[in-house]
């Protein structure tokens, strides 16, 4: 078989409500839509027998060991759920930046599971699939088939997709690694303790944009705030959103850094980001769909 190609587009979390920390195994329970952009890494798998990886790409450099990867981390799961498994070397071109809150080793992740079960003619339902991307990490299931979709508990409960119509978004990130634990730490709860705040929003499928943007205004992001602690530039990027024609809603996705700002259309959008890059170069910016 020849080589297989795919994308792993940006995870956004439009919504993250933290409802408490769970008991059991100490694992945070959250409710959270997540939409994707239309763009994001691009991976192929060249068939063949040993499994190998290499990373290209503006955020090669920081993607850390090719070891410890979770294109590599997913595929190995997947081996275990399926002995004598076809696999390949993979080639990973990494664009979105690292250790963002926007699941960009997630959606890798996701994307590896994709082509193998392309490669081993699996079906995309296939529980060997879910039970690898659940062994990888939190937010590879919900990439799986990257749809807009509400995402419950610790990441391992997945609802249908909810056809949104596609939102024009201004995404960016300031150059800060954030990562997970700490922000989940900065949040403070300890195990069986639940976290206040008003219920989630219901989200039903196919809203249109305005209806859509009416039910995310009284909703939250619980990690914005510890996140911020951390890295008081977010402040800085999300005023950079709200201070641009056009901008509906600014939130921070995931545990940060990166923030989106939704606009009432893609010209906004586009001259959002435009005017955003000019004045911080050092920042990563891009325009997006979110669906």
């Amino acid at each position: 078989m020849s080589r297989l190609a795919t994308r792993a587009p940006a995870k956004i979390n439009l919504t993250l409500h933290v409802l408490g920390r769970r008991a059991g195994d100490g694992y945070h329970e959250l409710e959270s839509l997540v939409v994707f952009t239309g763009a994001g890494d691009g991976l192929t798998l060249d068939p063949g027998p040993d499994l190998g990886l290499t990373v290209t790409g503006p955020t090669a450099g920081p993607a850390g060991p090719l070891g410890d990867n979770l294109v590599i981390r997913a595929a190995r799961h997947l081996e275990r759920q399926r002995p004598g498994l076809a696999l390949g070397s993979f080639h990973l071109v990494k664009r979105l930046p690292v250790a963002a809150g926007i699941g960009g080793g997630s959606s890798d992740a996701a994307a590896a599971l994709r082509l193998l079960a392309r490669l081993n003619r699996m079906a995309a339902d296939d529980p060997a699939l879910l039970a690898a991307a659940r062994a990888t990490g939190a937010d590879v299931p919900v990439c799986l088939d990257p749809r807009a979709r509400m995402m419950l508990g610790a990441g391992e409960t997945i609802g249908p997709a909810l056809g949104l119509t596609p939102i024009p978004a201004v995404l960016i990130n300031p150059g800060v690694p954030v990562e997970t634990a700490p922000v989940f730490r900065a949040l403070g709860l300890t195990p069986g303790q639940r976290h206040p705040g008003d219920p989630h929003p219901t989200i039903g499928p196919g809203l249109a944009p305005e209806a859509l943007l009416q039910a995310l205004v009284p909703a939250r992001n619980d990690l914005e705030a510890p996140a911020r602690q951390l890295a008081p530039v977010i402040d800085d990027a999300l005023g950079a959103l709200r201070g641009k024609a056009g901008c509906r809603l600014a939130r921070m996705s995931g545990s940060g850094a990166t923030v989106f700002g939704l606009y009432g259309d893609r010209s906004q959008a586009s001259a959002a980001a435009r005017a955003i890059r000019a004045a911080h170069p050092n920042w990563w910016v891009a325009s997006a769909l979110l669906r």
